[in-house]
């Protein structure tokens, strides 16, 4: 994929499909120390010793619309090109945890791309699951909560409303400003 946001929009679409209701997405990030690391935690069904290792497997899948599942052997792929690791643990019944490792230098480091845009379109598709999307920099860090929203809208406004998905544009616009050295708080 041409950026890792990509990525993270496929990983997390997997955890909607194993009935999670909760999805944290954790990006940190760092020139200083040269490195950029993606975590992705569910609470979905979770999976065995034996589907976690076929699940790196670029055709092995779960679906029935097409034969093979190129989503995680790539996230996996474009972290140990740079020279970075890769890890999934998971646990029947409880979720799932998927962990990518970067080194920012590599030249053949993919770009993090509009991960922005990428947490947004989680919402307004999946409008009753909730996501936790936390993202540092050697800047600052913010993090955006839709349990938190929910706590402050009530249960009467959908996060899909307009409204609601125009404010969190403009939320993870403003923050992702000021921890990329913009706007200072």
């Amino acid at each position: 994929m041409r950026e890792l946001s990509l990525n993270v929009m496929d990983v997390a679409q997997n955890s909607v499909t194993a009935k999670a209701s909760l999805v944290t997405i954790i990006v940190k990030e760092s020139d200083k120390n040269d490195f950029l690391d993606i975590t992705i935690k569910d609470n979905g069904c979770g999976m065995t010793k034996e589907q976690v290792q076929n699940v790196i497997d670029p055709f092995f899948t779960t679906r029935t619309t097409r034969k093979v599942g190129l989503g995680v052997p790539l996230f996996k792929m474009a972290a140990e090109q740079t020279g970075g690791s890769f890890s999934i643990d998971s646990t029947l019944d409880v979720g799932t945890t998927l962990f990518a490792h970067f080194v920012k230098s590599s030249v053949d480091m993919t770009p993090l791309g509009d991960i922005n845009s990428t947490i947004k379109i989680l919402i307004q598709c999946n409008p009753d699951i909730d996501f936790v999307f936390s993202h540092s920099t050697d800047n600052g860090e913010f993090t955006l909560s839709t349990i938190e929203l929910r706590e402050i809208l009530g249960e009467d406004v959908p996060l899909n409303t307009p409204d609601v998905l125009e404010w969190i544009g403009g939320f993870l616009s403003e923050q992702s400003n000021i921890i990329y050295g913009g706007a200072k708080k």
